[in-house]
């Protein structure tokens, strides 16, 4: 559904020259096609040799950065099945957060299945598709090129309709006060 996406990360040769020094589309993945985590590049708060040729995205996809850290993502959001019982959607939800390490990042899908709550100051960008940014008790209709600054609160992205909304997302690990 998607194009290829495609990474450039740059550093420098045993010269001092820069280079490019990955050239390859992200290495890890959670789904596909029509939804899911793509992750692009992660920091631990540690200082960049950017001699060090080492890819930073981790092995597994996880929702939220390490302490101190960030990460850099796309992330599609397929519609709702058309027919999907609250009790599906439930599951479905709680099983994808399982398996990224959040599933206490869902402390209340009261509104929706999906709503859940990171310590993380987050720059998110629609970039294709049409989705909605559900809050406890709000909701924002976005178009492509919308800016969302998530501050830490409890939230979910619905997507209506027939087509995917794709997003690029950096999540920085954050003291968050309430």
């Amino acid at each position: 559904m998607f194009p290829t996406m495609r990474r450039i990360v740059t550093g420098h040769n045993e010269k001092g020259k820069s280079v490019v020094i990955i050239d390859s589309p992200p290495p890890q993945t959670l789904g596909r096609e029509e939804g899911g985590l793509f992750e692009i590049w992660n920091t631990d708060g540690d200082p960049i040799d950017t001699k060090d040729p080492t890819d930073r995205v981790e092995p597994k996809v996880t929702l939220s950065p390490s302490a101190g850290g960030t990460k850099f993502r796309y992330f599609a959001i397929a519609p709702t099945p058309e027919g999907a019982t609250r009790e599906q959607l439930e599951a479905g939800m709680a099983a994808a957060f399982k398996q990224m390490g959040a599933a206490h990042d869902q402390p209340d899908t009261t509104r929706h299945p999906g709503m859940h709550k990171t310590k993380t100051i987050d720059y998110i960008i629609l970039l294709s598709g049409n989705a909605k940014l559900l809050l406890d008790d709000d909701e924002v209709q976005l178009q492509p090129f919308d800016v969302v600054v998530q501050r830490g609160t409890n939230h979910a992205w619905v997507v209506d309709g027939t087509e995917s909304a794709l997003f690029i997302a950096v999540l920085i690990d954050s003291k968050i006060v309430e």
